[in-house]
């Protein structure tokens, strides 16, 4: 089974995707994360789609092929964004209450559409990012920070030109230390930057970081547009989507005790399951347990 790979287009964007088993009765969309692209689901997605499932990969704003419709509009990377772009593909195609699953960047994007149109989703799957996390003044352990040695490191002019000048090889060290050696094949990654290509990769990256520890410039630090969805998201929203979180016990990023204790922003079912010997990348690392897990629990109600 192979996909096609489409386009739609929202009011910012002509997002590309990939849908596998269009005539599935219900729909999945899987979002992928920083540094990734779509290739990250390509061996999930056909397990869901033989299990009767449509599914559909976009890419988002910032990473090929996708791309903005107009050269005006801000090149921004802010969490918000990423949920409304989400909202408005799932507007685009039409789609009633899809599963939403997410990675890294896309766990962000999918729980954040969730927050902000409640009912929106069946179910909510978030893979290697918690809950609750995209406070800028949330606490922080010593060790937490020091993984997040990237974020910092891309406030400063010295991170700027190597994200502009050399963002393959910073992109290649993520994968490199966030997952324990050996995971990858460098075709594989070789293969997955061709998404970062893009000329709006660089700025949606460096906007992101900077963005979420309110180190962006401007009043607001983003685009304007998004200024309520941004007051809506702080605090969190209690969410009533049954939600999953899948995360690697040896995830080299998010330490795992990143995602302990978020049961309180959960009314309904939530559940969260450890990934024995995974890092960051459990759909590439571990795609059967991941779909072991993802399969069962699109089925609850």
């Amino acid at each position: 089974m192979q996909p096609t790979l489409k386009y739609v287009d929202t009011s910012l964007l002509r997002v590309a995707y990939e849908e596998w088993n269009p005539a599935g009765s219900r729909t999945v969309v899987l979002l992928h994360g920083w540094p990734d692209s779509i290739r990250t689901w390509s061996a999930v997605a056909p397990g869901l789609a033989l299990a009767g499932w449509r599914v559909l990969v976009p890419a988002l704003r910032g990473f090929l092929p996708t791309r903005f419709l107009q050269d005006d509009t801000p090149r921004t990377g802010q969490l918000a964004a990423l949920g409304c772009d989400l909202l408005e593909f799932i507007d685009a195609l039409n789609l009633k209450q899809p599963a939403l699953v997410g990675h890294d960047w896309g766990a962000r994007a999918v729980a954040i559409a969730c927050s902000l149109r409640p009912g929106v989703a069946s179910h909510l799957v978030m893979l290697s990012v918690a809950y609750g996390t995209n406070d800028p003044t949330q606490a922080l352990s010593i060790p937490q920070a020091r993984n997040y040695w990237y974020h910092w490191y891309m406030a400063t002019p010295r991170g700027e030109r190597t994200v502009r000048e050399d963002g393959r090889n910073f992109a290649r060290m993520m994968w490199d230390t966030w997952a324990p050696p050996g995971w990858y094949e460098v075709q594989e990654f070789e293969q997955t930057a061709q998404a970062f290509d893009n000329p709006d990769w660089a700025d949606i990256t460096l906007h992101s970081y900077r963005h979420r520890w309110g180190h962006a410039p401007g009043d607001p630090p983003g685009d304007p547009r998004y200024a309520d969805d941004e007051r809506l998201l702080n605090p969190a929203p209690v969410l009533a989507v049954p939600t999953l979180l899948l995360h690697g016990a040896v995830d080299g990023v998010n330490h795992p005790d990143t995602s302990l204790g978020k049961e309180a922003f959960f009314s309904g079912i939530y559940k969260r399951q450890l990934l024995a010997g995974v890092g960051h990348f459990p759909q590439r690392e571990a795609a059967g347990d991941v779909l072991a897990a993802l399969l069962p629990f699109l089925e609850t109600n």
